[in-house]
């Protein structure tokens, strides 16, 4: 189970330590969000990409809004509806979506390390609300961005079309996790419910807009569209949602110095794909660059919040 969480004010301060319920929702998303990537690819053989989500993310959101409704929780108003379309439009359209499609013409395992320079992405988008980035942040995000381009130039052999979605997905990613926390959202997982309900149907939308064909799928794509369904939406994506609300940009990003690690060895060892001496440098100096932006700061004794 998910701790219940409530909403809180786009000025509160963001939890310094590392309690139990954060440790719990970074372990999900950790090993959870890492074998998505996998599981993306295997879904796609025989699933148009953008219906594939649209499905996944509606029913998802469907379900959780209906648990919702049964303990009680109050439906979004109007203007939460609205935040929350927004806020799935970016995450889920353009986070996962442009992930999703660039997988028809590149590997999970280097679609993986490119995402991985998500925290530093959204250290920079946290100066647009006021967050200072210290040296040692900008110092990892000059490595990381060294680390993509040894990626490019060893291991990712795509479409110049793959390669620039690969670069935008985490672009929309952290922005929208950073804009989440100043919109007026519904409180607690309701807002997971409303932004999974919103961004899976507008991405069945573009699924039509763009005249999708769907065909007879397979067993094997059946199954990683449930595991998606199950364990990459209803539950790690309501744990990052957590992670954003109650903790810091960095902190809540930091999914992504573990991710690749777990989708280079899915990819590697069940889905037949090779990563180059090159690649595996890549992916130490990315991993590198995420760490030294997602390592705790410093503080002040006295700026630390009280636990409740």
């Amino acid at each position: 189970m998910l701790p219940r969480v409530s909403a809180a004010p786009a000025s509160a301060p963001r939890a310094a330590r590392l309690t139990l319920p954060v440790l719990v929702c970074l372990g999900v998303v950790y090993v959870v969000w890492g074998s998505t990537y996998f599981g993306i690819k295997v879904a796609i053989e025989t699933l148009p990409p953008l219906g594939m989500l649209g499905v996944r993310f509606g029913l998802a959101g469907a379900v959780l809004m209906l648990a919702l409704r049964l303990r009680g929780a109050a439906l979004p108003t109007a203007r939460q509806w609205a935040a929350s379309a927004a806020v799935g439009l970016l995450l889920l359209g353009g986070g996962t979506g442009l992930v999703t499609l660039a997988e028809r013409e590149a590997s999970s395992s280097v679609a993986a390390m490119v995402i991985a320079v998500s925290p530093l992405f959204a250290a920079l988008f946290a100066r647009l609300w006021g967050e200072k980035t210290g040296g040692r942040e900008w110092l990892g995000i000059g490595v990381g961005l060294l680390g993509i381009a040894l990626l490019n130039v060893g291991e990712l052999r795509a479409t110049p079309l793959a390669a620039l979605l690969l670069v935008l997905a985490p672009l929309c990613w952290t922005f929208g996790s950073q804009w989440s926390r100043h919109l007026k959202l519904p409180s607690g997982l309701m807002a997971s419910a409303a932004e999974m309900l919103s961004g899976g149907a507008l991405l069945l939308l573009l699924s039509l807009a763009t005249g999708e064909s769907w065909h007879a799928p397979s067993t094997a794509s059946l199954w990683a569209l449930a595991y998606l369904t199950v364990f990459g939406s209803l539950g790690a994506y309501s744990a990052y949602m957590y992670l954003v609300e109650h903790t810091r940009p960095a902190l809540a990003t930091s999914y992504a110095y573990v991710n690749p690690v777990v989708a280079v060895l899915l990819g590697v060892g069940f889905g037949g794909e090779h990563l180059g001496t090159l690649g595996w440098v890549a992916l130490v100096v990315i991993l590198g660059g995420v760490v030294l932006v997602a390592w705790p700061r410093r503080e002040p004794a006295a700026a630390l919040p009280q636990e409740p």
